[in-house]
């Protein structure tokens, strides 16, 4: 009997020490050095800002996807680690100009344009919303709306407004909208710097077949003098516009889970890969977007979570999405929930990694936190690692709607997004953010070693919960996860 206890009591401390816990697990496979080096070719001056459609974005899908194999992620479409997204590249206008009844100008800005030539009755239905829609004929006519809603009409509003407005429109058989834009002189000229050039898109987006311009109107007389009219006469031409396919690509991978059960549902972690490119010199005569903030930390984040997957899978399976296009516009998230290598019912889960920037290294600030049942997780395993996690303190930039994650909360999959530390939109993260300072070696290696664990741990916690996450009730994204998942 002496002999045997001896036997067990070794075997049994032995089995103690070698029990790994998921913190174990996650200080196993993240590592400070790891971090920098995937940072440091991701935003390197030689992939030159990886602007969407470059050939220099091509080598970090590249590296991205063999990444993905060294780790023993396996591919998820169809053997290959790379999901095809079709873009289409849209020249500007060349001459815009329009007329409605008296007045005639050319000061108009596309959000979605195609040659057009209109000729015909015009219609004004006040901010174009659904109910300006009721008892109205618009069919074959041009619609004039203010732009933005009652409740905000600053060009960020009106931008989020627009594709709702498009659908409208084109749901209720317009021929074309044109939009009232109160922005000033100012901003008038920085609006015509984005929406003036060239422009690049999904090619299978049907709703932008339909003209879309914004004219200035800063006073409101525009507004003023066709609210008075009884008829509306309107001409708008559009011309010069030339299309280009544009090869592109997300980058996909998977790792299936452990548990007989849990494994059906699916868990994403996704960031976007892309940047901004090359444009004007600073005064350091600098021109690239390196884009280490935004978003190689995030992308690699997602690397880090998928190395530590592959080697220690989770009851849940994975799927591992990095996607092209966010700058351009959300396109490879768009493109993909309308495209998904597996059903969007299994996806239980969308946990998105993008940045700005931080200005508090004590923290991680996860934008959506409380929006779903799972941010206790969140909030355990960034303490866990020494910091503190936080809902989105800057509410007013509309944070959640900016990044890929909306592309699968509007579906009705939970999706918050985790960021780098800030507790304001301040002048710190705006020196960084869409800049050509943001450069890799301005980072704290020693905080993003700790904001990457927590990410991973976090991770493993969402996916080895028993319990399938969802939307708190009263998000407004709750019905339309309920619908997904067939809850009712």
């Amino acid at each position: 009997m002496r002999q045997l206890l001896l036997f067990i009591l070794p075997l049994t401390f032995t089995l103690t020490c070698f029990a790994q816990t998921d913190a174990d697990k996650v200080k196993e496979t993240v590592s400070k050095n790891d971090i920098e080096g995937h940072i440091y070719f991701l935003a390197s001056d030689e992939l030159r800002g990886r602007e969407t459609g470059s050939p220099e974005i091509d080598i970090a899908a590249a590296y991205l996807a063999n990444s993905f194999r060294r780790y023993g992620v396996k591919p998820a479409d169809n053997g290959s680690y790379y999901q095809a997204v079709e873009l289409e590249k849209v020249s500007a206008a060349k001459d815009i100009k329009i007329e409605l009844n008296t007045f005639k100008s050319g000061n108009l800005l596309p959000l979605a344009a195609s040659n057009f030539d209109f000729n015909g009755d015009a219609i004004f239905l006040n901010y174009g919303l659904e109910e300006d829609y009721n008892k109205k004929d618009v069919k074959g006519k041009l619609v004039i709306v203010k732009a933005g809603t009652a409740e905000k009409s600053d060009p960020r509003a009106a931008f989020r407004a627009a594709k709702n407005k498009r659908e409208l429109a084109s749901k209720n058989g317009a021929a074309g909208i044109v939009e009232l834009s109160n922005a000033d002189a100012a901003l008038w000229t920085q609006l015509s710097g984005y929406f003036g050039g060239e422009q690049i898109g999904l090619k299978s987006e049907d709703v932008k077949k339909l003209v879309h311009v914004w004219l200035q109107d800063t006073d409101g007389s525009i507004e003023k003098e066709l609210r008075s009219s009884k008829k509306i006469s309107g001409k708008l031409s559009v011309s010069g516009i030339h299309k280009k396919a544009v090869p592109s690509r997300n980058v996909v991978g998977m790792v299936e889970g452990t548990d007989p059960s849990l494994k059906n549902e699916f868990v994403i972690y996704s960031a976007h890969y892309d940047h901004n490119g090359v444009g004007k010199p600073n005064a350091e005569n600098d021109s690239i977007y390196n884009g280490a903030r935004d978003n190689a930390v995030g992308t690699v984040t997602v690397l880090s979570a998928a190395e530590n997957i592959a080697k220690y899978p989770t009851k849940r399976s994975a799927l591992f999405i990095l996607f092209t296009g966010e700058e351009k516009g959300l396109l490879g998230s768009k493109w993909y929930v309308e495209h998904p290598v597996i059903p969007l019912e299994q996806m239980v889960y969308c946990f998105n990694s993008d940045n700005g920037g931080y200005n508090d290294t004590s923290i991680a600030t996860i934008v959506g936190l409380n929006r779903t049942t799972v941010g206790q997780h969140i909030i355990n395993a960034a303490s866990e690692f020494g910091l503190k996690a936080i809902d989105d303190p800057a509410g007013e930039q509309g944070l959640f709607d900016r990044s890929d994650n909306v592309s699968f909360a509007a579906k009705g999959i939970p999706a918050p997004t985790f960021s780098l530390g800030f507790t304001a939109f301040d002048a710190e993260i705006n020196k960084y953010y869409h800049q050509t300072a943001d450069n890799p070696d301005t980072l704290d290696y020693d905080y993003l070693e700790k904001f990457f664990k927590s990410y991973v741990m976090a991770c493993r916690l969402i996916a080895n919960d028993p319990n399938t996450p969802f939307w708190t009730k009263g998000d407004k994204y709750y019905e339309i996860g309920e619908h997904l998942y067939k809850k009712k």
